[in-house]
């Protein structure tokens, strides 16, 4: 029985069928750019589609199997496995069945394929035989093996513009075969605008909101179907998340956040954190990345951020979600609008280094303890100078060994607090040399 494609959802129905009708992306396939002369040319060489959903990675392959006089197969690396590949393998060698000897494989999700399915690929890749199209909203570079990675070239799909999203759904409002363009709708500017936003660069999820608002309406007495704001707000329900936790984007996300921290930006701050927690990202991990910015990046410019942050983590404990929003909100603005030292972090890690890399010789004598009857006679705590018994609480005394005399592992900024310190130890310092 033939297929009704009116019972196909309208994001597939949509799919651009030429270069012509696909929209966005004109940063790979704008006219003149690599990817869309190896269409035209039908040139196409092993390719990595990456980026978010709903960006036209499954669209491409559809133009470039349109485009293509080679065999192209298509499939799916959730439910498939190493004998489908097998399979078309086999009928790509079959020269009744194939006489190029030559297949365009599109495999969506490839990075659900484990080893030995992308291994299984490879030496069909290598020879051509196989022109490997995969597509993936996972980094490639993380998920799929490196082998096939330099048999290809990997591009970068980019979220939608609201322009974009936009120009999709008007085609899919006029259009009389694929879309709504035998009905009367109504749509105003401002309903559209919104569920572009909405969509957050994904047009499969504004198509989907479209075909949801035009099913779930009923036409007014002039036939007509009016789809406002009101109705596009009911249909989306919640706005798009590009990312979820385990997804590069929440990474991209969490490394804006801190970085929006450690330049000293409030908004920007608040903004990626707020974007975590409407994506679903807990307030213990959020907190985590707060407080040890407050250590590495705040520092001794300004101690109480650190103690800010780990009060708010014993705050989130006790209230948890939704407030806890508020304490979250506190603690990254504190840390935020604090004057930035990094030279603890610095400090650390040339200790670190040099006990590493170095022989950093053995604690002074007189500085060990002598806890048994007998050490003290072996020289264990002689000639040790207790500070409390010298003016100011202070004496100058040799605490580093012999072998690290003078060297420099905190270098104060003079930077909120820290100001205070860097002058304080600078004149410590200069007494020690005399």
């Amino acid at each position: 029985m033939p297929r009704d494609k009116k019972r196909e959802p309208l994001a597939y129905r949509m799919m651009p069928r030429t270069l012509d009708e696909f929209v966005g992306q004109e940063h790979i396939v704008g006219k003149g750019k690599l990817l869309y002369r190896m269409i035209q040319a039908d040139q196409i060489s092993s390719i990595i589609l990456f980026g978010p959903p709903g960006t036209g990675k499954t669209s491409l392959a559809r133009v470039i199997a349109n485009s293509t006089k080679s065999v192209f197969r298509q499939l799916n690396a959730v439910t498939a496995g190493v004998k489908d590949i097998k399979d078309i393998i086999e009928e790509t060698s079959n020269e009744f069945l194939n006489p190029s000897g030559r297949c365009v494989l599109f495999i969506d999700e490839i990075h659900r394929f484990n080893k030995a399915q992308q291994d299984a690929l490879l030496p069909y890749v290598e020879n051509g035989r196989i022109v490997l199209i995969g597509a993936t909203t996972e980094n490639p570079f993380f998920e799929v093996n490196k082998a096939l990675i330099s048999r290809s070239t990997v591009f970068m799909l980019k979220p939608l513009t609201e322009e974009n999203i936009i120009t999709i759904l008007r085609r899919a409002i006029s259009d009389p075969e694929r879309g709504y363009g035998n009905l009367k709708i109504d749509i105003s500017d401002e309903a559209l605008r919104l569920l572009a936003a909405l969509s957050e660069g994904d047009a499969r999820i504004a198509l989907n909101a479209l075909e949801l608002a035009v099913l779930t309406s009923e036409p007014d007495n002039r036939g007509v179907y009016v789809i406002d704001k009101n109705v596009v707000e009911d249909c989306v329900q919640k706005k798009a998340i590009r990312f979820d936790k385990s997804s590069e984007a929440h990474y991209d996300n969490i490394s804006a956040f801190i970085k929006s921290m450690r330049g000293s930006d409030p908004d920007a701050a608040l903004f990626y954190l707020g974007r975590a927690l409407y994506a679903g990202e807990t307030p213990e991990y959020l907190i985590r990345r707060i407080i040890i910015c407050a250590a590495e990046d705040v520092g001794m410019a300004n101690p109480s951020a650190l103690t800010v942050a780990v009060a708010a983590a014993q705050a989130i404990e006790r209230i948890g979600m939704p407030e806890a929003r508020i304490i979250l909100a506190m603690a990254a603005v504190m840390v935020a609008t604090s004057p930035k030292s990094n030279s603890c972090y610095k400090g650390i890690e040339k200790v670190l280094s040099d006990v590493a890399t170095k022989y950093t010789g053995e604690v002074p004598m007189h500085l060990r303890n002598a806890p048994v009857e007998g050490m003290a006679e072996l020289g264990y705590g002689k000639g040790y100078l207790y500070a409390h018994d010298f003016p100011g609480n202070i004496v100058d005394q040799e605490y580093l060994p012999e072998e690290m005399r003078g060297t420099v592992y905190y270098e104060p900024t003079r930077n909120g607090y820290e100001a205070k310190i860097h002058d304080w130890l600078l004149t410590r310092r200069e007494n020690k040399k005399k």
